[in-house]
């Protein structure tokens, strides 16, 4: 998939080497939408592709979350008022699942990690108004993280993501992505 992707927000450090994306997260970078903060950002960094129709993409996600809010995944994104971010992201002293799902504004949900020995993998799939995200640590069992409504549209923009919002310089490597 990473042949078709560009980047929005593209991070200061990126390459792609056997097949693995590797990206440096720029400063104070994030996607979030008012609620809660009362800020806007949407300059996260985002791999994607242009996906018509309904769909199901995936990503293995390496990275050391160690820093408040880093946090490396998938996202979907119609615009910069209709989107959803999943992956892990650091908070509360740890590594949290995390999704937010983004119609104007934000609703962010989180739960503590599952230990990831070796990455962890995200799949998420659009259909007929409604998202599903799911997760594994093995790449065999795939446990539902979310199911919500999500806006119809004739194009989607998918692929890896990762934000730094509190520095910069979040190392992440994304592979087998489809």
């Amino acid at each position: 998939m990473f042949e078709r992707c560009t980047w929005l927000n593209e991070p200061p450090a990126c390459r792609i080497e056997g097949g693995v994306l590797h990206a440096v997260t720029g400063e104070q970078t994030d996607f979030w939408r008012i609620t809660s903060y009362g800020f806007i950002r949407d300059s996260g960094h985002v791999f994607a592709a242009p996906v018509e129709g309904g769909f199901t993409a995936q990503v293995r996600v390496r990275a050391d979350f160690t820093h408040l809010y880093d946090q490396a995944g998938l996202m979907v994104r119609i615009d910069e008022r209709r989107w959803l971010k999943a992956g892990v992201e650091f908070s509360d002293e740890q590594p949290m699942l995390s999704t937010v799902l983004t119609n104007e504004l934000p609703d962010w949900a989180e739960t503590p990690a599952p230990p990831f020995a070796d990455g962890f993998w995200l799949r998420m799939t659009v259909d007929q108004g409604v998202i599903r995200v799911q997760y594994s640590s093995d790449g065999m069992v795939w446990p539902m993280l979310r199911l919500a409504p999500f806006p119809v549209a004739q194009r989607y923009l998918v692929g890896p993501m990762c934000c730094s919002p509190q520095r910069a310089g979040f190392e992440v490597r994304f592979r087998e992505c489809s």
